[in-house]
Formats: structure tokens, C-alpha cells, sequence
């Protein structure tokens, strides 16, 4: 079992920024790729990015060159730097972490950008 807490949502005007992070515990060993979604209400869970171990990122199109995904392996973290925050991206933001065919996920947190 792998948990996942997240931190960092909060209430920001358009053009604002936030970082959110998440902390991986439990079965954590080897852990390769770790990424965030999102859900806005009424809309399904969408892919945000990911950054699997070595470095490698992916993003989604609607967040490249303002999101940046990083992490920090030494503490099992991942970290999701927000710029130029639009209110289009108001969601509950998720982490998640797959392994051994299954998806972990945690409780997530909310951003919500104002006009």
C-alpha cells in the first residue's frame, strides 16, 4: 500500500500562483512514476503531469509552460509549481501514484482561481 497526502491548494486571483505537494509513505520502495490529476465539477478526473524517476516529464497540453512538475526522491515527494493560474484550472487537484497495476491516490486538495 502506498499513501499519498497533499498539501498546498488554497484560494488564488487569476495570474497568481501555488505549489502544491504530495508525500508518498508506506510501500514506497522503487517508486517510478508520480503525477497529479484533476477534477472540476461536473468534468471527469483529467491528467495533469507526471515525472517518472529519473526525470522524465510529461504534461497536458492546457498547463504546458505554466505548471512545472518536480520532485525530490530522497523524501518521496512530488511538487506541482502553478503560474499564471487561470480560472478554468478551479479543480480538486489529485496525486497519484501507480504500482504493481494499481493507482494510488490521495485525498486530493482544492485550488480555486477567482476572476
Amino acid at each position: 500500500q502506498v499513501q499519498l497526502v497533499e498539501s498546498g491548494g488554497g484560494l488564488v486571483q487569476a495570474g497568481g500562483s501555488l505549489r502544491l505537494s504530495c508525500a508518498a509513505s508506506g510501500d514506497i520502495f522503487s517508486i517510478n512514476v508520480m503525477g497529479w490529476y484533476r477534477q472540476a465539477p461536473g468534468k471527469q478526473r483529467e491528467f495533469v503531469a507526471r515525472i517518472a524517476s529519473g526525470g522524465n516529464t510529461n504534461y497536458a497540453d492546457s498547463v504546458k509552460g505554466r505548471f512545472t512538475i518536480s520532485r525530490d526522491n530522497a523524501k518521496n515527494t512530488v511538487y506541482l509549481q502553478m503560474n499564471s493560474l487561470k480560472p478554468e484550472d478551479t479543480a480538486v487537484y489529485y496525486c497519484n501514484v501507480p504500482r504493481y497495476g494499481a493507482d494510488y491516490w490521495g485525498q486530493g486538495t482544492q485550488v480555486t482561481v477567482s476572476s
